[in-house]
């Protein structure tokens, strides 16, 4: 069963993209190799849904951040490897050496680069596995959940062939029929046994660069739970991509699985949101979570509604792509999936009256789906005051703290519904009625 989510999800939490400067993605990525790159990218589109194999994952980052291994290969010549096996060749090994002689041939008449390609390559080949057997050997050493890959790896590189290959010297010319011979060999006999050495050089990019990448900035691997429990646990939670971000500690369960939020705007409503969306989505791939502890039931999807735009091409107002969204997410709920939903400023595309009543109602309506965890924030702060009646919302606000005049926030969630009311001393502060009556007087 696949993850569920939207790309409205993706982009609101700017979990991918990896060109895009503070996305999620762009955090982590800090791998040598392309295959790396390709094993995490299918990671970021296709997190996990069965609880043991998350763990599983989870528990292999954690092992690799707590050995603090580094990449044992020179990229480089991994690179060349990886051209190397990519090469078309294929066919009996008489053919293999008569193509070999006449690349050889053409390289000595023409400007020919195959066969010197070919050389290279099988040369970077060599240098690889041995990097590798040194490090499937210390990796052998260790009892942990990445034992059985390991010893798969070292039924490989302990066939006769491939130890023979290893010892060759690479310093020495050599000779045509030799590498005629590991041609075939290796991209014909034991090509299947070559692409799984391969993936595992990619896997080890990847195990290490992410566990170097949680170990830099704190971060801790999520517990995955069955789908039943209902539970979404975190302490100092925090936004992953956020310099100096505040954590926060949260806690949703069977009988509270609807957050209330309320907090002024600035306050930070909109972070935290994404913080609990990230976090649960990282959680799900096996990845590193920015927080102190996480625990967490496995949800079927995610979907949040956070920068919610209109759409120009569609004739849609703002107000109108809002009941979409929220449409659109009560379709999946009542699908009878376990999800988490995010709701952010519920219908701030109308007037204050309907924004009232829009999300009193949806609120009520979504609390109804005990399989689901729900976060819905407003400015609406009358709209708390009427849900209290519901025993599994809770309701916690972001403070505002005044220094002097002048409106500071701690980030800190508090309990409770925000009494906080700034929005004209922030006005006043920036001196725009006195612009606006000043403009006026001169224009008198």
């Amino acid at each position: 069963m696949s993850f569920k989510t939207d790309r409205q999800t993706l982009d609101e939490l700017n979990l991918l993209g990896k060109f895009r400067n503070g996305s999620v993605y762009h955090l982590f990525n800090q791998l040598k190799t392309r295959g790396g790159e390709q094993l995490m990218d299918e990671m970021f589109r296709n997190p996990l849904t069965d609880t043991d194999s998350i763990n599983r994952r989870s528990s292999i980052f954690h092992f690799f951040q707590h050995q603090t291994f580094s990449f044992p290969f020179d990229v480089q010549q991994v690179a060349l490897m990886r051209e190397y096996l990519d090469a078309a060749d294929s066919g009996s090994a008489l053919m293999m050496l008569l193509r070999t002689a006449g690349k050889k041939l053409l390289s000595g008449l023409t400007r020919d680069e195959r066969y010197r390609k070919s050389i290279q390559g099988l040369q970077a080949t060599i240098v690889t596995l041995r990097n590798l057997q040194r490090m499937v050997q210390e990796l052998k050493t260790f009892n942990g959940p990445f034992a059985k890959r390991v010893a798969a790896i070292a039924r490989i590189l302990e066939l006769p062939e491939m130890e023979k290959l290893s010892g060759i010297d690479i310093y020495q010319a050599l000779p045509l029929r030799t590498l005629a011979h590991y041609e075939h060999l290796l991209k014909s006999s034991l090509h299947k046994e070559m692409e799984d050495v391969f993936l595992f050089i990619c896997e080890l990019d990847l195990y290490i660069t992410v566990s170097d990448v949680a170990r830099a900035k704190g971060f801790a691997y999520a517990t995955a739970l069955p789908p039943e429990s209902n539970i979404l646990s975190v302490k100092n939670l925090k936004h992953p991509c956020v310099p100096l971000a505040v954590g926060n500690d949260l806690e949703l369960q069977q009988n509270n699985n609807v957050l209330f939020l309320t907090g002024a705007n600035m306050a930070g409503k909109s972070t935290l949101m994404k913080a609990m969306a990230i976090g649960l989505y990282l959680a799900h791939m096996g990845f590193p979570v920015a927080a102190d502890q996480c625990r967490f039931s496995v949800r079927e999807g995610l979907y949040t509604s956070i920068n919610v735009a209109d759409n120009i091409g569609l004739g849609y107002s703002h107000f109108y792509a809002e009941v979409v969204r929220v449409k659109q997410a009560a379709e999946a709920a009542a699908g009878g999936h376990r999800l988490m939903l995010i709701f952010d400023e519920l219908f701030k595309g109308t007037n204050v009256k309907d924004a009232y009543d829009g999300t009193l109602a949806v609120t009520e309506a979504f609390a109804e789906y005990a399989d689901c965890l729900f976060v819905v924030s407003t400015h609406i702060i009358e709209v708390g005051e009427a849900l209290k009646h519901l025993d599994n919302i809770q309701f916690r606000y972001l403070p505002t703290v005044m220094d002097g005049n002048k409106p500071t926030y701690t980030y800190r969630l508090e309990k409770g519904i925000t009494e906080d009311r700034q929005g004209m001393l922030i006005i006043r502060n920036e001196g725009i009625l006195e612009m606006i009556s000043n403009k006026h007087s001169a224009g008198a």
